[in-house]
């Protein structure tokens, strides 16, 4: 087990192992760290604590001061210069009539490097612009063409469920998300429904699906013969979200009723259970019904 620190450089960004060496680092500490960048100013969002070496990635470099007074100060300095370096460069690139999109900019601690950050639909021949803002600003420069899920995670803004993006707010990472996760959980796979900001499928889909997958395991499927504490019925509805089933029972011979039953509760005689592998196919022929479903809006809506 190796002793280290958590630190991170950008509000929401990736966290990255540091040695914190003899310094007592405690959580919300600032500190100097030396990068593959150069160094750079992080804070320390995971106190001291001791992981295995496989979740090291090697060499592990050391943790080079708690950050002082000049250094929050110097700081402070650099998101000024970031400022005025994201103007500077979107005049260059109008003057150069580049096609790409300016995101952010990134000064290293030690202003060895500035990174700028952009959206292109294709390859962009910037070199004549490299050559202007290294000439300007008189350091390296990198410019570096980023994915729209990036581009949100930077800009940031409010999404669909009225609340910050989660991405500019707490995700450290970017983890799959699939269409399959919505069709498991019963959403529409109308795109204009289950796309974030960026366009691409909403992160949160993610969140839930190991919940989903572990009800839908427990939950028979409509049409299942299922035993009751009342007797044996068919489930004739069920609700994955309250962990649920209705059953129709039969009171006598000539008379039924629909009862509601924990899913913990029942027990399968004959049928399946929910959860089970979806086809491509069976995505594929939804999505193109809502498709369907789109162009009739559309159409109606030239009308």
């Amino acid at each position: 087990m190796i002793t280290v620190v958590g630190i991170r450089f950008k509000k929401a960004g990736k966290i990255y192992y540091f040695d914190p060496y003899e310094l007592d680092i405690e959580q919300g500490d600032y500190v100097i760290v030396e990068t593959a960048r150069g160094l750079e100013f992080g804070e320390v969002v995971i106190g001291k604590r001791e992981v295995d070496e496989s979740e090291i990635v090697a060499p592990l470099k050391k943790v080079i001061r708690i950050a002082t007074p000049e250094d929050k100060t110097k700081n402070l300095e650099n998101k000024t210069k970031e400022k005025e370096a994201f103007d500077i460069c979107l005049k260059k690139i109008e003057e150069h009539g580049l096609a790409m999109k300016l995101i952010d900019v990134e000064f290293t601690f030690d202003n060895n490097k500035i990174i700028f950050y952009f959206v292109a639909d294709g390859r962009i021949d910037f070199r004549e612009l490299v050559k202007d803002l290294a000439a300007i600003f008189r350091t390296r420069i990198e410019l570096r063409q980023i994915g729209v899920r990036d581009e949100s995670k930077m800009v940031g803004g409010i999404g669909p469920c009225g609340r910050p993006l989660c991405c500019s707010t707490f995700l450290g990472d970017f983890e799959p998300v699939s269409i399959k996760m919505a069709k498991e959980q019963n959403l529409s796979l109308n795109p204009a429904k289950i796309s974030g900001l960026c366009g691409r499928l909403m992160c949160c889909l993610n969140y839930e699906q190991s919940t989903y997958e572990d009800i839908r395991k427990k939950t028979p499927t409509v049409g299942s013969i299922v035993k009751t504490p009342d007797g044996e019925g068919e489930v004739v509805e069920n609700n994955i979200l309250g962990e649920s089933v209705k059953v129709k029972i039969a009171v006598n011979r000539d008379e039924f009723e629909i009862r509601t039953y924990s899913i913990y509760v029942v027990q399968l005689i004959s049928g399946e259970y929910e959860h089970k592998e979806i086809s491509e196919e069976d995505i594929h022929r939804e999505i193109s019904q809502v498709k369907d479903e789109i162009e009739d809006i559309d159409v109606l809506l030239d009308e």
